[in-house]
């Protein structure tokens, strides 16, 4: 009778009951935007911090201001880390929402446990690698084959070129940053353009543009330009690195010039420029906390010493005689002694 009665009542307010397929869009929406807010706060987060360890001091936020300071935008507040700290910077050349392209600029920050100097290690794209499940290949192929090219996966692609990475390097990478030729210009025009040195003149195999030698500020349009530069440069990936290595200071010291963390309205637009950011290991917490004890803001650039270019597709290989004391180096967080006994290598 009970069971009579409830199919009764649930025939009776049938038609009552919404057409289940735009219920079901409605739920996918909600769904989709509670991920892209997740994501927005984790790339952020780690922007922040990786914007405070290259020198955008948390130290300078006002005590008296009504601003956010770092530990309300990242949760609770966390004691520094001790050790040295390594975070990777992948460049792609377009979109988050383009067919996965590979990381034309891999870029690894040291900071050493004695907060002296901040390093940006340059990863030539080209340099052969053994990658886990797809034998040997370019570094750049790396983020590719873990993204995948039907729906690429962009956190998949960072966490294989993580993984190729640390085994290259023999260190533990705390956090990386994944940033798209569209994501760098917005980041460039928010902070006014971006002053990059040149230590000689560039012309664009795009646009004809000629980028004089010396200092000059760039904005989004012309730091893409100048960024995607590889043929024709006397020295071709390498120069490229180089001017990744270039702009990424000059952002760092714009950035500080503007006091962008003293204004939450700034903070929040150069943040939300970034495309995707993904992080592992060391909380971002923990890297904001690291900013007071640098001694100095500015980045010094270093690169993987490797031999001549052969092989098919011109693939590199690491310098047999000096790339080892270099990796042991940096394993062992004697960058600084390392760059005071080869000054050829600092750029």
């Amino acid at each position: 009778m009970i069971e009579d009665d409830l199919r009764a009542a649930f025939a009776r307010h049938e038609p009552l009951a919404p057409a289940a397929a735009p219920v079901r869009a409605v739920i996918d929406r909600l769904a989709a935007g509670r991920r892209r807010r997740r994501r927005r706060f984790r790339a952020a987060g780690v922007a922040l911090a990786l914007l405070a360890v290259l020198g955008i001091g948390v130290p300078r936020l006002a005590p008296d201001r009504a601003a956010p300071d770092a530990t309300l935008l990242l949760g609770t507040a966390a004691p520094a880390p001790t050790g040295a700290l390594n975070i990777l910077l992948l460049g792609l050349d377009g979109s988050a929402e383009d067919q996965a392209r590979r990381a034309d600029s891999v870029l690894l920050v040291h900071v050493p446990a004695d907060r002296g100097r901040v390093y940006l290690i340059s990863l030539p794209r080209d340099l052969e690698v053994p990658i886990p499940g797809h034998g040997t290949d370019k570094l750049n192929a790396a983020f590719l084959l873990g993204a995948g090219s039907d729906q690429p996966d962009l956190e998949r692609g960072y966490d294989l070129t993580r993984r190729v990475v640390g085994d290259l390097t023999g260190v533990r990478v705390d956090a990386g940053v994944v940033l798209t030729f569209p994501a760098l210009r917005r980041l460039a025009d928010e902070v006014d353009g971006v002053e990059v040195c040149l230590p000689r003149e560039v012309r664009s195999v795009h646009t004809e543009r000629v980028f004089p030698a010396g200092c000059q500020r760039l904005d989004g349009g012309a730091s893409v330009d100048l960024l995607r530069q590889r043929r024709g440069l006397p020295e071709g990936s390498s120069d490229r690195d180089r001017h990744a290595q270039l702009f990424a200071a000059g952002l760092v010291r714009r950035a500080v010039e503007q006091g962008v963390l003293t204004s939450p309205a700034r903070l929040h637009a150069l943040l939300d420029a970034a495309d995707l950011v993904t992080a592992d290991g060391t909380a971002v917490a923990e890297l904001v906390a690291v900013v007071p004890r640098l001694r100095s803001v500015e980045p010094v650039g270093l690169s993987l010493p490797v031999g001549e270019p052969d092989g098919p597709g011109w693939r590199l290989r690491p310098d047999p005689q000096r790339a080892p004391a270099f990796l042991a180096a940096l394993r062992e967080d004697r960058l600084a002694q390392w760059a005071a006994q080869n000054p050829d290598r600092v750029r």
